[in-house]
């Protein structure tokens, strides 16, 4: 009988297609392919501070977990330099500009409810968010400064610059997953998760091509 997957590669391929189309939507298609403004790329900044001050205040609570503690790290730490990106991008009064859209509430209200009441769901969107941001992220910030002109201010969401290398950290990070005291009906759970925040992603992109388009009409 063959050894059994391990979880991290079943999280891995179970998610792909929900991944693919999530990066496949049309607002972001856009914003990598050229099509995107700068407006774009600020909107979808403000969106992500949202989104991580829920998770990061997650993680503050979630260090008291004996199973999610392992997976939070401050090296992955985004809500500082996405504050300081903001505050380049927008101007000092940043916080008074933006607002969440109607999905970005509803995944900031999901990330809540997980990260005060079920680590497994909070590892979900953990790994969700920061693996993402040491793969296609990296990607990402290199394209925006590229094409927007930036250096460092406007893409330090982007930016580890605690971490050396990024794919060992995934390695590692990989590593705990495989390791976490999960059963098999907890790694379900977790993996259905995972597809929930990656269908929270589509929507958000979603929601910013309806938003883009209403203020142009």
């Amino acid at each position: 009988m063959a050894d059994p997957i391990p979880f991290s590669a079943a999280l891995r391929e179970r998610s792909s297609s929900a991944h693919s189309s999530s990066e496949r939507s049309g607002f972001m298609a856009d914003l990598l392919e050229g099509a995107g403004t700068r407006e774009d790329y600020i909107a979808l900044v403000a969106q992500h501070w949202f989104i991580y001050d829920a998770l990061e205040a997650a993680a503050k609570r979630m260090r008291r977990d004996p199973v999610a503690s392992v997976f939070i790290s401050d090296k992955l730490t985004r809500l500082p330099a996405l504050e300081a990106d903001l505050a380049f991008l927008l101007g000092d009064d940043w916080r008074d500009r933006i607002s969440p859209l109607p999905t970005t509430r509803a995944y900031v209200e999901r990330i809540r409810q997980v990260g005060a009441t079920w680590p497994g769901g909070f590892v979900a969107h953990h790994y969700t968010r920061y693996l993402g941001d040491l793969s296609g992220g990296l990607f990402i910030g290199r394209l925006m400064a590229r094409r927007f002109g930036f250096e460092t201010n406007g893409i330090g969401f982007y930016l580890f610059d605690e971490i050396a290398d990024p794919r060992a950290f995934k390695e590692v990070y990989r590593a705990q997953l495989d390791a976490a005291p999960w059963d098999a009906d907890e790694q379900e759970r977790v993996i259905g998760e995972v597809l929930r925040a990656y269908r929270y992603n589509t929507e958000l992109f979603e929601d910013l091509a309806a938003a883009k388009a209403e203020a142009v009409a």
